[in-house]
């Protein structure tokens, strides 16, 4: 997974191996709560 930091306002995310393929655009808000909460472990993989 590929995480881009450099456009304000949204998180653009996408798979590494299919560097061409889509990209997900998640409201950089959003994708500050679903880190916070991998950090403590909300989530379970």
């Amino acid at each position: 997974m590929e995480v881009a930091d450099s456009f304000p306002g949204v998180v653009p995310v996408r798979d590494s191996k299919v560097p061409y393929g889509p990209t997900l655009v998640v409201d950089s808000g959003a994708w500050a709560v679903f880190i916070a909460r991998v950090k403590v472990g909300s989530y379970r993989f």
